[in-house]
């Protein structure tokens, strides 16, 4: 995923990490002293995890960045097909500068089964975001469908490992011997993405029953996004797997679950929002990582405290609760300084305030400013964003909320000087405690105003 830093100064950014990771992914940092590191390497082999149980903890390994199961790219019946590479809006919100871009590409479904395929990336994506705080932050997120036209309908390893298919993007169960693994063709799914918009994360929907998934992160260097997620089109708790990871690259989360035989931690204070070397004492004495929701009732079940184990190791390193879905997919509920570090992801690649009139062009008293404000979406009334008007730093507080008006009508002067007006969204969502994330949640236009 390509960080976008909007609407924030640069020491904002900076001090972000402070809570947050600067790189693109949490998971190569919490894997270059644990698991196996993500990303390409000239082997061919990369990192991704995998749920084997459907209600119980990842794993991690490596497998194959290709597949042996694509359809040659000059298969007659798919070239014929008008609907392969298609693009379909499933959610247009806004701008794609403004927003974090979801590409959804279908697999092992045929040219006369692509409404099929339609059908089911909707049902995923409308699945995901019933879970907080996907939800209540929709709205800056715009999802687009890649149609790609498969020889076979199906995939492969599915029932049974004998079982094969010829796919557009070779999608198979039983990847590095491990059933419930889907892994695909990355080259492939790439020239699909690209086909996109634009493309921060993709989810690949594989078309089947069987429960499985994974999730690869830490592509950007070699895809020019970060996460591709694969899932079963037609098994519930596959969606949980996208869920997952997709928090990886937007929250930068960490792991929370661990292995046997690990032991003790043995990194540095890990950057993660959601794992720590500090006890609940020593955290909530440096006013570190989770503090601010120490002791508060937790959407997973609890209190947040902190829980020994995890990042997947045993001892020496932290959770915030007994379980969350970056622990098992036992539970759909981000934990609260996981839904705090979501929130800022979300931020940090989109913004929620978009200027309808170029901020580069100079403005007269007269000049009408707008802008457009994402609807966030439904949710649970995590959301809250404030609209507000500043002239020279002053907020003109009659215009709050007000998403068209004149600069004279907020009281810039009449004289022969240049003024500043800023729109400025905050979003007041109870969700977010730190200053460093609620100072990120600000996005702001400034255009110059003359005679």
């Amino acid at each position: 995923m390509h960080i976008r830093i909007r609407g924030t100064a640069a020491a904002t950014a900076l001090a972000l990490s402070a809570l947050l990771p600067a790189t693109g992914t949490v998971a190569v940092a919490a894997e270059a002293t644990t698991a196996p590191a993500t990303g390409t390497e000239v082997t061919g082999r990369v990192g991704v995890e995998y749920f084997p149980d459907p209600a119980g903890e990842g794993a991690r390994t490596r497998v194959p960045a290709d597949s042996p199961h694509t359809q040659p790219p000059t298969n007659p019946r798919q070239r014929t097909a008008a609907q392969d590479g298609e693009v379909v809006p499933i959610a247009e919100t806004g701008p794609t500068a403004d927003r974090l871009d979801v590409t959804i590409i279908g697999d092992g479904y045929t040219a006369a089964q692509q409404e099929d395929f339609l059908q089911d990336a909707r049902a995923k994506w409308d699945a995901v975001t019933d879970i907080e705080p996907y939800k209540s932050y929709e709205g800056l997120f715009n999802v687009w469908a890649v149609q790609a036209v498969s020889q076979d309908s199906g995939v492969t390893g599915d029932p049974t490992q004998d079982v094969t298919r010829n796919t557009a993007l070779g999608s198979y169960f039983f990847c590095d011997e491990i059933e419930r693994l889907i892994c695909v063709d990355l080259d492939k799914t790439k020239s699909y993405a690209d086909k996109a918009p634009a493309t921060d994360l993709v989810i690949v929907v594989s078309n089947s029953t069987k429960y499985g998934g994974a999730g690869y992160s830490g592509l950007a260097g070699d895809y020019g996004y970060d996460g591709v997620s694969t899932l079963s089109s037609d098994n519930a708790q596959s969606t949980l797997i996208a869920a997952h990871e997709m928090a990886h690259s937007i929250g930068l989360l960490a792991d929370e679950y661990q292995y046997d035989g690990y032991g003790d931690y043995p990194g540095d204070e890990p950057a993660a929002a959601n794992v720590s070397k500090l006890t609940a004492d020593r955290m909530a004495a440096q006013g570190a990582k989770w503090a601010d929701w120490l002791g508060e009732t937790d959407p997973s079940g609890g209190v947040v405290d902190t829980f020994e184990g995890g990042d997947y190791y045993e001892y020496g390193i932290y959770r915030p609760t007994a379980n969350s879905i970056m622990r098992s997919l036992a539970t759909d509920q981000f934990n609260l300084p996981g839904r705090e570090a979501m929130i800022a992801g979300f931020y940090r690649s989109a913004n929620a305030l978009t200027p309808l009139r170029n901020t580069a062009s100079k403005a007269t008293r007269f000049t009408r400013l707008s802008v457009e404000l994402a609807d966030l979406g439904p949710g649970t009334g995590l959301s809250r964003p404030q609209l507000r008007w500043y002239v020279d730093g002053r907020e003109a507080r009659h215009a709050r909320g007000r998403t068209s008006i004149l600069p004279a009508a907020l009281g810039v002067p009449a004289d022969r000087r240049t003024h500043k007006v800023t729109a400025t969204v905050v979003d007041t969502t109870n969700a977010v405690r730190s200053p460093t994330v609620r100072n990120l949640s600000s996005n702001s236009a400034t255009w110059t105003v003359g005679r």
